[in-house]
């Protein structure tokens, strides 16, 4: 069970991110400000969905370690706290603000240094999160493999 529901919840995890940053970018590139704040109020509401997913792709994917040492599972457990500080202390209070921001329509100065933090740490996990996902992979194929 636990071999499955790591995939299921990385995988879901990473497409909200993904979901959450081309939206973003979207929103900013063809929108208005009202299209920004609904995005914004999304992401936000986003984010019951997103903290479990990343809590239960940690959890398992520790579990399923367990004390291994192959370069790819380290590889992996070094990603993760890098990946859950960077959510938890940048992405999220940048969502409150920005929502915060977008719903009383200031779009100033500082509304967009904020939003350019948020898309540079949301591509920093995207592609963390994509190399864990590419490493999960390998494993998986590995543990198929008859020569494994």
């Amino acid at each position: 069970m636990i071999r499955h529901l790591h995939p299921l919840a990385g995988g879901i995890a990473l497409a909200m991110i993904v979901l959450f940053w081309s939206s973003t970018v979207a929103a900013e590139a063809l929108g208005d400000g009202a299209l920004v704040a609904r995005v914004k109020t999304a992401i936000l509401w986003g984010m019951v969905v997103l903290v479990p997913a990343m809590a239960v792709a940690g959890a398992t994917g520790f579990r399923l370690a367990g004390d291994a040492r192959a370069p790819r599972i380290l590889a992996k457990r070094r990603r993760m706290p890098v990946i859950a500080l960077n959510g938890l202390c940048v992405l999220l209070p940048c969502a409150a603000f920005l929502q915060a921001r977008a719903a009383t329509g200031m779009f100033d100065t500082t509304f967009m240094a904020v939003q350019a933090l948020e898309l540079t740490a949301g591509a920093l996990n995207i592609t963390l999160m994509g190399l864990s996902l590419r490493d999960g992979h390998a494993l998986a194929a590995s543990r198929r493999s008859p020569a494994a």
